[in-house]
C-alpha cells in the first residue's frame, strides 16, 4: 500500500474520532476505540540486534559488532530476520490478546548516532564513528526490516535525532552545541540517508537539547531539515519521558501543558512517556489547536495502515517456528564471525589443536552470558560463552582449565599469601603453570557501559570515566602478564575502545570480540583455532588514552574520530588483521558523467591479491580533497566492500564512489562540490602511518582531477 492511500484511509478513520479519542492515540500505550474497531496498541518495541525484551529471539552481535563486519548485505539480512521474528511473535501475541509493551510492530531501531567519543556508554548501540559507514549500514538494516512488499514488514525508527552521544548522566538537561558544519558533515548524514534512501517510517528525538532547543521540539532539526529539506513523511516519536524534561529539566517551559504545546506544534507525534496525557488539559486552556492533535493522529494511523494492521496481509501467516530457526541462528553466528577483530598476532594464532595438551581460560568474561549480549537484547534459548566455545571446540582432545580470576568490577582480592601470591590469584597462577597457552578474557558488559538508569554498577551513569579496565581487572591483567610463562591470548569483550597498550605490548595475540551475540563464544573459539579467518574491522578508533581528546561534553569534531584526529591511534579505524595476507596492488579511477554531462562520482577499480591463507577481508576506499579549505582534515571513508580471497588468489574489485564524497561543507553548513584535485586511496585499512606499520602494507593512492 502506498503512503498516499494509507494516509487517505487514516484521514477517513480519524475524522470519525472525538478529540478525546484522537488524544488517546498519541501516547505510546494507545487506548482501544471499540466503537471504531481499533484495538489498543503499544508502540514501544525494540530490535537493536534482534527482537528485544519480548521473550525468545535470535540474538545477533551488538550493533557495534555488526558495524565491524563492514557488510551491508549482512545488515539487510539481519534486518529481515528480525522483522520475520517480530511478525511471528506479534501474530502469536495478538492471537492470545496480548498487546502489551515490546510486542508490537513498531521497532525503535536502529541507533544511527555517531560514536564521537569512546567514553559514551551507549556507543555500542551504534554503527561506530564514521557517518558514511553508519549511513550505509543503517540504510540496509532499515530496508531489511521494512521490506519492499505491499505492506511494511515492520516499521523501523532512526534514533536519536540528531546530536546525541553523551554524557548519559546529563542527558536530561544537557545542551549539545554543534556547529552548522559539524551537523551537516558528521551528525546528520546517517539520518538523511535513512530518510531519503530507506524511507524509514519513524524518527525518534533525543533527550538533550541541540543548540538550545530540545530535540523533541527542535524547529531547525524537525521542521526545517527533517520534514522540510529531506521530505520526511513518517511519524516522529519522543524518547521516553523526554517531553517531561522540557519543564522539569531543560526549563524551556513551565508546565506539562506548555510542553505538550511545544512538542505537538513542532511535530512530535507520539509521546513515549506521560506528558501527552495532558493534551486535553492544554486544549481546554486554549494552548493547543485541534489541528495539531489531528495531524499527529493521522500520521500515526498512516503507519498502522502501512503495516496492514487493519487488513489481511502475507505476514499474518508467518509462524512462530521462524523464531530462532536454524537459518536465523546460522546468520547470527556468521555475523559474529565477521565482527571479531584481530588486533595483534605474533604468529601464535591460529592455534593448532594437535599441538596443545592443556589450555587455560581466565577472566571474568570468560564464562559470562552478560558479556555475550550487550544491551537491548532478547532472550536466547541457548548461550555459548567463550569458555564453553573453547571446551566444545577441543572436546576431549585438549584439557581446558578455568579460573575466573576476579569479578567484573569488584576488587575481591585478599591480602598476599605467604608465597607472595594474592589468594584470589592462586588458582590463576596454578592453571597458567599447567597450561600450554593462556586465554585471558576481560572487558565490560551492560552493567558497566550502557544507558543512564540501566547500568547499576557504573559510577558514570553508563559512561566511562576513561579507557581503563575496572581496577580488579587491571590487577588481574597485570598479574597474568607478569607471571605467565606461557603465551597469552588477550580477548577483550567490550562495546567500545579500551586502553589496550599493555595487551599490545605483552600479549602474543589481541582479539576484540565485542558483545558477539548469544552463541558468540562458539565463533571466538573457531577463530582462535583457525576454522575461520578473522575479518572484522574497527568501526571506531582505539586511542592510546583519553588524555589528548577534547572534553567529553564538547561536541565540536576537532580532534575527534579518525577523520579529525591529529595524534597516533593505538589501533586505527578500519584496522583488523586476518590469517591471510591481502593487499591492493593496483588502483584505477574512472570519472562518471551523468546524462547532463556533469561529474557524477567515480568508479574505482582495485587489483587485490592474497598471498596468505584463504580469508575474507574488507577493501576500503578513502578520499581527501587537496585544494579546498573546507576539506575534512584526514582522508575519509567513501567506499568499502567485503572480498573473499582464496590462497594466492588475485581479482579485480570495483567500488562506486558517490559524487557526495567529493563535496565539502563550509561553516554555514552548505555542502557543495568545490575542489578540483583529490587523492583516492585503496587498501585493507585506512591510509595512515599507524595502520601501515601494524599491517606492513601501504595503501595504493592516486590523484584525480575533476
Amino acid at each position: 500500500m502506498d503512503r498516499e492511500k494509507a494516509r487517505k484511509r487514516a484521514e477517513e478513520l480519524v475524522s470519525k474520532m472525538t478529540l478525546e479519542e484522537m488524544a488517546s492515540q498519541l501516547k505510546f500505550d494507545a487506548d482501544a476505540i471499540d466503537r471504531l474497531g481499533i484495538p489498543e496498541y503499544n508502540w514501544w518495541s525494540e530490535a537493536l540486534h534482534g527482537v528485544a525484551r519480548a521473550g525468545t529471539a535470535t540474538v545477533f552481535p551488538q550493533a557495534i559488532g555488526m558495524a565491524a563486519t563492514f557488510d551491508t548485505e549482512l545488515l539487510k539480512e539481519a534486518g529481515d530476520c528480525i522483522a520475520e521474528e517480530g511478525r511471528a511473535k506479534y501474530n502469536e501475541f495478538t492471537k492470545y490478546g496480548d498487546r502489551d509493551i515490546y510486542k508490537g510492530l513498531t521497532f525503535w531501531s536502529p541507533n544511527v548516532n555517531i560514536f564521537r567519543d569512546p567514553r559514551w556508554g551507549r556507543g555500542h548501540e551504534t554503527y561506530g564513528e564514521d557517518p558514511y559507514l553508519t549511513s550505509r549500514l543503517g540504510v540496509e538494516f532499515v530496508k531489511g526490516m521494512q521490506g519492499d512488499g505491499e505492506y511494511l514488514k515492520v516499521a523501523a525508527c532512526a534514533k536519536h535525532f540528531a546530536v546525541h552521544s553523551g554524557p548519559e548522566e546529563k542527558r536530561h538537561f544537557f545542551d549539545a552545541v554543534a556547529s552548522k558544519k559539524d551537523l551537516e558533515e558528521t551528525y546528520l548524514p546517517a539520518f538523511e540517508a535513512c530518510v531519503k534512501e530507506a524511507d524509514v517510517e519513524a524518527v525518534m528525538g533525543a533527550y538533550n537539547r541541540t543548540n538550545g532547543e530540545p530535540c523533541c521540539a527542535n524547529k531547525p532539526l524537525m521542521q526545517d531539515v527533517l520534514r522540510g529539506k529531506w521530505g520526511f513523511q513518517g511519524h516522529y516519536v519522543s524518547d521516553c519521558w523526554a517531553i517531561r524534561d522540557f519543564h522539569e529539566s531543560h526549563h524551556v517551559t513551565e508546565t506539562a501543558e506548555e510542553s505538550v504545546k511545544l512538542a505537538l506544534e513542532t511535530g512530535c507525534d507520539l509521546n513515549c512517556g506521560c506528558t501527552y496525557a495532558r493534551i486535553l488539559n492544554a486544549y481546554d486552556k486554549g494552548l493547543i489547536d485541534e489541528k495539531y492533535i489531528k495531524e499527529s493522529c493521522i500520521r500515526l494511523f498512516t503507519t498502522r495502515y502501512l503495516l496492514g494492521m487493519f487488513d489481511e496481509t502475507e505476514f499474518d501467516k508467518i509462524p512462530l517456528d521462524v523464531v530462532e530457526s536454524k537459518e536465523h541462528i546460522a546468520l547470527a553466528l556468521k555475523a559474529a564471525d565477521k565482527s571479531i577483530v584481530l588486533l595483534k598476532n605474533d604468529g601464535l594464532l591460529p592455534l593448532k589443536k594437535e599441538e596443545i595438551k592443556t589450555i587455560s581460560v581466565i577472566g571474568p568474561n570468560a564464562d559470562s552470558r552478560a558479556a555475550l549480549i550487550g544491551n537491548y537484547h532478547g532472550t536466547s534459548s541457548r548461550y555459548i560463552t567463550v569458555l564453553e566455545g573453547i571446551q566444545d571446540y577441543v572436546g576431549d582432545d585438549v584439557r581446558v582449565l578455568y579460573a575466573e580470576g576476579c569479578h567484573l568490577y569488584h576488587d575481591n582480592l585478599q591480602p598476599l599469601s605467604k608465597q607472595g601470591v594474592p589468594d584470589g590469584f592462586a588458582e590463576v597462577h596454578s592453571v597458567m603453570d599447567h597450561s600450554d597457552v593462556v586465554v585471558l578474557v576481560v572487558g565490560l558488559d551492560e552493567t558497566l557501559e550502557g544507558e543512564q538508569g540501566d547500568t547499576g554498577n557504573s559510577d558514570a551513569s553508563g559512561d566511562k570515566r576513561d579507557l581503563s579496565f575496572p581496577e580488579a581487572q587491571q590487577r588481574l591483567i597485570d598479574y597474568v602478564f607478569e607471571n605467565s610463562t606461557k603465551p597469552v591470548i588477550f580477548v577483550n569483550m567490550t562495546g567500545s575502545a579500551m586502553d589496550l597498550r599493555k595487551a599490545d605490548e605483552k600479549a602474543a595475540a589481541v582479539v576484540q570480540a565485542w558483545y558477539p551475540g548469544a552463541r558468540g563464544g562458539k565463533e571466538v573459539a573457531r577463530i582462535l583455532f583457525g576454522e575461520v579467518s578473522p575479518s572484522g574491522k574497527l568501526p571506531v578508533t582505539f586511542y592510546q588514552s583519553t588524555e589528548d581528546l577534547p572534553d567529553f561534553e564538547d561536541y565540536s569534531m576537532k580532534n575527534r574520530t579518525y577523520r579529525y584526529y591529529t595524534g597516533e591511534a593505538l589501533y586505527p579505524f578500519g584496522y583488523g588483521l586476518t590469517y591471510g595476507a591481502c593487499a591492493a596492488k593496483g588502483l584505477n579511477v574512472e570519472k562518471k558523467i551523468d546524462e547532463n554531462g556533469e561529474f557524477d562520482g567515480a568508479l574505482v577499480s582495485v587489483e587485490v591479491e592474497n598471498t596468505g591463507k584463504a580469508t575474507e577481508d574488507v577493501l576500503q576506499i578513502y578520499i581527501k580533497a587537496e585544494d579546498d579549505e573546507w576539506a575534512i582534515l584526514n582522508p575519509a571513508l567513501c567506499g568499502f566492500q567485503r572480498v573473499s580471497l582464496s590462497e594466492k588468489e588475485k581479482k579485480t574489485v570495483e567500488i562506486s564512489v558517490r559524487k557526495r564524497a567529493f563535496t565539502t561543507v563550509d561553516e554555514e553548513g552548505e555542502r557543495a562540490l568545490r575542489g578540483k584535485k583529490f587523492k583516492i586511496y585503496a587498501g585493507f585499512s585506512q591510509p595512515d602511518a599507524r595502520s601501515e606499520k601494524l599491517t606492513g602494507v601501504k595503501c595504493q593512492e592516486t590523484e584525480v582531477e575533476i
